[in-house]
């Protein structure tokens, strides 16, 4: 076997390709991609190359035949704010054959102490965590759209090389037309008619306004969780800029007390059901197959990140941020499923908000690390 650094176009080809191998007759695999994929090892479109870098790789037989590949970053904002330095993997694809595996792993671990690195977690993303994060191990169902989906016996690789869970991420689903519990229709109509309290949509004609309102949401509401880094905005507006295809503004909520950002939940219609049989592709006809389905529209929606002030985590905001909601897909009949991913298995409050709503188990993810 022969690993190697993906230094040429033709070897980016070969990284693209390596998962139509893995997957080749499993029908929940839904290809993301090329170019969301590609925007990772970019510089020029993925802002965390200002504060870090990446290398990736392909594994190749004794044959020539690409079987494997693999990624790694470093990510100096967060690198060494643990016991140790801790670089990430991810992007892990492989046949079954642990030494390949191995193999793999070696060169991310390699090329992770060259850089000053103690340990390695993974599999995750050189970006934000809504993307491309976390090893799948229950829940093997067709992934929403930036969601990790990998064959089972991956988890053995993991297991065997010295991986241990740092955390679990779990994704709930939420049966649209199905009626909120009544305790929590009972507190969402009456934090919605409190005096002060607002709640008003995203809107495309000021969306900076918006954006602002969500930093200033997040960094306050996330700060006291471990290894919090602040988010920006410029990663803000490109997440959005990447969203505007699919995005539908009455999916995105923010709520407001005495005109205070307080609260906010980011959703947005299920692109896998858009780009479903494209292989990865988004030439001229898969475009026009796009537009279509998007007019058509999709069946799922998925919830990429809900958060609250500090401040306001006791009032029941998320609860009325769901009512909205609901006022506005219930009379589209469209909406059949609300995904609900992925909360953190140290983030209580949030997955109290799901079992609220009367959301059933839908998926597990693991983010690992391996001390070296």
């Amino acid at each position: 076997m022969q690993i190697l650094p993906v230094s040429d176009s033709q070897l980016k080809k070969e990284f693209l390709k390596v998962p139509h191998l893995i997957y080749a007759g499993d029908e929940n695999w839904i290809c993301p991609l090329e170019q969301d994929v590609e925007k990772t090892f970019n510089p020029q479109k993925n802002p965390f190359f200002k504060h870090g870098k990446c290398t990736r790789w392909i594994l190749q037989d004794d044959q020539g035949k690409t079987i494997g590949r693999i990624a790694a970053f470093v990510n100096d904002k967060k690198a060494f704010q643990y016991d140790q330095p801790t670089g990430g993997m991810g992007f892990f694809e492989c046949i079954n054959d642990e030494k390949a595996a191995f193999t793999l792993f070696d060169a991310a671990k390699d090329w992770l102490i060259s850089q000053g690195m103690k340990a390695m977690d993974g599999p995750i993303n050189f970006g934000e965590n809504d993307t491309f994060w976390g090893l799948l191990v229950e829940g093997f169902t067709p992934p929403s759209y930036g969601m990790n989906y990998n064959p089972s016996y991956y988890q053995a690789f993991f297991d065997n090389y010295g991986f241990t869970t740092e955390y679990q991420q779990i994704t709930n689903h939420l049966a649209v037309r199905k009626p909120f519990p009544e305790r929590f229709t009972k507190i969402a109509n009456w934090v919605a008619n409190k005096p002060g309290y607002t709640f008003e949509s995203f809107s495309t004609k000021n969306p900076e306004k918006y954006v602002n309102d969500l930093m200033e949401i997040y960094n306050d509401g996330w700060k006291d969780f471990d290894n919090f880094v602040p988010i920006k905005k410029e990663t803000l507006l490109a997440s959005f800029k990447q969203m505007e295809a699919i995005m539908d503004e009455k999916l995105i909520w923010f709520a407001y007390i005495n005109g205070e950002p307080a609260s906010f939940v980011v959703i947005i219609p299920d692109a896998n059901q858009l780009i479903k049989g494209f292989n990865g592709k988004l030439g001229l006809l898969e475009k026009i197959k796009f537009v279509y389905r998007r007019w058509k529209g999709v069946n799922r929606m998925r919830a990429i990140v809900m958060g609250t002030k500090t401040a306001y985590q006791k009032h029941g905001l998320e609860s009325a941020l769901f009512i909205k909601l609901k006022e506005y897909v219930l009379p589209m009949e469209q909406y059949d499923e609300l995904e609900l991913s992925w909360v953190g298995d140290f983030n209580d409050k949030m997955l109290s908000i799901h079992e609220a709503t009367g959301a059933t188990f839908g998926k597990r993810h693991l983010t690992l690390r391996k001390l070296f």
